[in-house]
């Protein structure tokens, strides 16, 4: 499942290649045609990401009669994903979401200097989203639906903080947040990590290496986690998916602990523990061990994250 970054990063890319543009929607697979209905024609106003959450907002663009803003609520979930293409302005991705290989590492778009509109629909493409200058696909989202500000609202309403959400400085708040429900509950570490309602954007790659870099054991019952430690644990997150977000790929290592000085990181070197169950420590030489939380799997070093 994409992670937080990803959702950011589409965000972003939604935003420079429709933003401020009337767009024409429509449902080529048939299961959103009256959602497409809804947004065809309006003007995408900009989209932002909270967590694992993306959010499109579209106006009317009628300044003498304005219609209150509807919003594009996307989740992709294990199989969603977004496909772009466009004239020569178009520098952004080719496609964002899943399915990912491990790195989570993007294809460069390919600037069309003789675009005329869209390829023909190729899958099941449950909304298209055109306009003079670009277009997007997405494919097999978790949930695909048109919602008002205020559910819009409701739904962020239940979601933890976003370290990707606001520039730390900005956020006191949502540090104070995160390290609360961390504290008031006495399920492992690592499983908080995942639940979307204590920190947002988080999922199965960024909880294994946070845990790692700050070698928390990831069975360690939250509320034994001091307030200091969520603080630094928060800040070392941001720190990582922001380096997601700019690269467009998960990259954890630090250059000193990778096996090439390459300035192109080698996928295997782009982690500490997430996929290497078996391999040697990167710090410590100890196999890495992988469990069950939850039905996923977890990577730890048992020597550097000792309980």
């Amino acid at each position: 499942m994409p992670e937080g970054h990803s959702i950011h990063r589409l965000a972003s890319q939604l935003s420079s290649v429709f933003g401020g543009q009337q767009v024409a929607a429509s449902s080529p697979q048939g299961r959103f045609a009256a959602g497409a209905a809804g947004l065809d024609g309006r003007v995408l106003v900009g989209a932002t990401a909270h967590g694992k959450q993306l959010f499109v907002e579209f106006a009317d663009g009628l300044d003498e009669s304005p219609t209150p803003a509807l919003f594009l609520r996307v989740h992709l979930g294990l199989y969603g994903a977004w496909s772009f293409g466009g004239d020569k302005s178009f520098m952004g991705a080719s496609s964002i979401g899943a399915p990912r290989k491990v790195g989570e590492r993007e294809l460069a778009g390919t600037p069309d200097a003789s675009y005329d509109g869209p390829p023909a629909p190729v899958g099941a493409v449950r909304l298209r989203l055109v306009s003079d200058y670009g277009w997007a696909d997405l494919r097999g989202p978790t949930a695909c639906e048109v919602i008002t500000e205020p559910e819009r609202d409701a739904v962020v309403a239940r979601l933890g903080p976003d370290p990707l959400g606001r520039a730390a400085r900005d956020a006191p708040d949502d540090v104070a947040r995160f390290a609360s429900g961390l504290r008031k509950s006495a399920s492992p570490v690592g499983l908080l990590l995942m639940n979307q309602a204590v920190i947002a954007g988080v999922g199965n790659i960024y909880r294994a290496e946070a845990l790692f870099r700050r070698k928390l054991d990831p069975w360690r019952p939250g509320k034994s986690v001091s307030v200091e430690e969520a603080t630094v644990l928060w800040e070392d997150i941001a720190v990582i998916m922001g380096d997601g977000v700019r690269a467009g790929r998960i990259v954890t290592t630090t250059p000193a602990d990778r096996s090439s000085s390459s300035s192109r990181v080698k996928r295997e070197d782009a982690h500490y523990v997430y996929g290497r169950a078996g391999l040697p420590c990167r710090l410590c030489g100890t196999p890495v061990a992988v469990a069950e939380m939850a039905a996923r799997k977890l990577f730890w070093c048992p020597e550097c994250q000792a309980p």
